[in-house]
């Protein structure tokens, strides 16, 4: 039987080809104006690309995070901020995928976000917590079968666009601020106030803006598993190797300027080498790098799912740590090796080597769960793994 997310006589490649080539299109008007790209998550709708990983009984294609990370690529090349919108999607489709199919209410809103390609969106930030999603202060507050939220969150990327937001909080009122739950709700169940406006350097169709809302919903609508759980086995991962997809997207196709802009430089003199041609070569090695860095961590997610009973190590851990800081950190100098190949044409903002928009957008790279952050917590790892191998000694 043909699954449901399909579409008749064309390809998932062909499709997220079309949808690519959407967001290439609007690209520069998305980042100029500061505004969700309609047209690429219009073109992911028409594709059925917004519920791939879903099983088919529930009317996806049973697509792997690598297919997903794949298109992230793809995506991101075309426009960064259409890419970021499909891999954070995901990110919450994954924790779906890990919680709710044992739950009716969530396998039901599950068949229907296939049907109607709903759009998620994440609110796990927090006004007071320093940017920490292992920490909630607004809580879920029983009433009946029902519960309540107001949280005050500083960003929710594309939050007015979305159709459900997967939100953190305590679990109830008397819960340390470490105990958490993620609740699925629903846009009609929420009343929402933006208080800030997403006026960002790069990534500025995200329209990552601040809100305040209050939501009122049926606690069966509670992801069955602690947040802890749901963070530690696939939400940091698949984020992690999600964003590390379209950063390697944008480093791609930096990257194929600086070719094209090399190529037509020796087209106008064949029997001389191009100046840019020996750091053209050192860029592409590093792009690679990049790429097999991506493809390591896929390769253990897999191992990692594969056995679930098991459960996230701390090397599983570390290495996806470790991967987001050094795609972060490398896709930048992909990008700034790609602009000095091209010199003032990259550093124009029109024209076919421009790489404005790509610079300006990967340096949000390093910022999303900072680095330092992240390698302070590394770092605290190492030292347990170095104490307990002491130990075992």
């Amino acid at each position: 039987m043909k699954p449901a997310g399909a579409v008749a006589g064309a390809s998932l490649a062909e499709r997220v080809r079309a949808a690519a080539e959407i967001a290439a299109e609007h690209a520069e008007a998305v980042d100029r104006e500061g505004r969700f790209p309609h047209e690429a998550v219009d073109a992911m709708r028409a594709g059925r690309l917004l519920a791939l990983s879903a099983p088919a009984e529930v009317g996806g294609e049973g697509a792997s995070l690598a297919d997903i990370a794949g298109i992230c690529t793809t995506l991101g090349g075309a426009c960064a901020s259409a890419g970021m919108v499909f891999a954070m999607h995901h990110i919450s489709l994954v924790n779906l995928l890990d919680c709710g199919m044992e739950s009716a209410w969530h396998r039901e809103f599950l068949t229907r976000a296939a049907s109607e390609q709903l759009l998620f969106a994440s609110s796990t930030t927090e006004a007071g917590v320093g940017g920490d999603l292992r920490q909630s202060i607004c809580a879920v507050e029983a009433d009946g079968e029902r519960f309540n939220l107001a949280k005050n969150a500083p960003v929710i990327s594309y939050g007015e666009e979305a159709d459900a937001i997967f939100a953190t909080a305590r679990r109830d009122p008397d819960a340390p601020s470490s105990d958490q739950v993620l609740c699925v709700l629903l846009k009609d169940q929420m009343e929402i106030e933006r208080v800030s406006t997403w006026d960002a350097l790069g990534m500025r169709g995200t329209c990552s803006h601040g809100f305040r809302y209050k939501a009122n919903a049926p606690q069966e609508q509670i992801l069955p598993r602690p947040f802890a759980d749901i963070a530690a086995e696939s939400m940091v991962a698949a984020s992690h190797l999600l964003w590390s997809s379209v950063w390697c997207g944008i480093a791609s196709d930096a990257l194929a300027k600086a070719q094209a802009f090399v190529t037509a430089e020796a087209r106008k003199n064949p029997a001389v080498t191009p100046p840019g041609a020996p750091k053209l070569a050192e860029t592409y090695t590093r792009l690679r790098l990049i790429e097999a860095a991506i493809r390591d961590g896929l390769a253990r997610w897999d191992v990692m799912r594969a056995n679930p009973d098991a459960g996230p190590t701390m090397g599983f851990a570390l290495a996806m740590n470790a991967l987001k800081v050094s795609v972060s950190t490398e896709a930048l100098r992909v990008v700034d090796e790609a602009l000095m190949i091209c010199g003032l044409q990259a550093y124009k903002n029109s024209g076919p080597y421009s790489l404005g928009r790509h610079l300006r957008d990967i340096h949000s790279a390093r910022l999303m769960i900072g680095n330092d952050r992240i390698l302070a917590g590394a770092g605290q790892l190492l030292l347990v793994q170095r104490t307990a191998q002491t130990r075992r000694s």
